[in-house]
């Protein structure tokens, strides 16, 4: 589903500030696998996860999304592909809309449908619908401002508007980390009941080393621009928290 060929990103290449943010980095990542990304500040994770997305385009190598040659393809292109959610529940919605109205608006963000998409009955079905499934009661607030929900009201909503149209790839950057831990609880189980639903590829980026030995099925551990692990699920289920924290001595 994904595949990285010696992926070289540089930053201000010439300059004083030059920064080499990821060395040659080869990746392989199967439709399905739920991969947790870490490492400490600066490892290059979150330009790796941008290079996937096409947020960055890299300095050398290949990208590959679905067996096709998407290295030099911009962001909005790859949205047929991938979904991303990022760590701020703020970020991703608009305060001042009812729920409704933002889902109608990611949907014709990454439909290519009329304008009449999210108001006919069916739309609103399907949203309440789907909303339900949150067990959070958030289906009888759809016409309800989006700014007056909590920050992990917020971000597990945004989960259901990333994935309501089809997608292949998830793209998780740290999406609990402005979240108290019972919100960042519920968000990732939401999250882990999509990828497995709908047999999402997906690449979590977290800074919580618990929930990156919780979630997923393989474990990616990065520094200097690098991949120096990379765990498989039978060698992860065996890491012991720990061991993690000894990683980062």
């Amino acid at each position: 589903m994904i595949q990285l060929n010696n992926i070289t990103r540089v930053f201000n290449q010439d300059q004083v500030n030059e920064v080499l943010a990821l060395k040659e980095i080869n990746l392989t990542i199967k439709r399905g696998e739920f991969v947790s990304l870490i490492g400490s500040n600066g490892s290059g994770k979150t330009t790796l996860m941008n290079v996937i997305s096409g947020a960055v385009l890299p300095s050398t190598g290949k990208v590959y999304l679905h067996g096709e040659d998407a290295t030099r393809l911009p962001e909005h292109k790859r949205s047929k592909w991938i979904a991303r959610v990022f760590q701020n529940p703020l970020g991703g919605t608009a305060p001042d809309l009812s729920v409704l109205d933002n889902f109608r608006l990611a949907a014709l963000r990454t439909s290519k449908k009329q304008l009449k998409i999210g108001i006919t009955g069916a739309f609103k079905e399907k949203v309440r619908a789907r909303i339900a499934e949150l067990g959070l009661g958030l289906e009888d607030k759809v016409k309800q401002p989006m700014g007056t929900l909590s920050g992990g009201q917020r971000q597990a909503l945004t989960l259901l508007m990333s994935t309501m149209d089809h997608t292949d790839i998830l793209l998780l950057d740290e999406p609990t980390a402005a979240l108290d831990p019972r919100s960042a609880e519920v968000v990732l189980q939401t999250a882990q009941r999509i990828i497995t639903t709908y047999n999402l590829t997906t690449v979590f980026i977290t800074h919580n080393l618990q929930n990156a030995l919780n979630y997923g099925n393989r474990l990616i551990q990065m520094k200097n621009g690098t991949i120096v692990r990379d765990l498989d699920a039978e060698a992860k289920e065996k890491l012991k928290l720990q061991e993690v924290y000894e990683w980062f001595g």
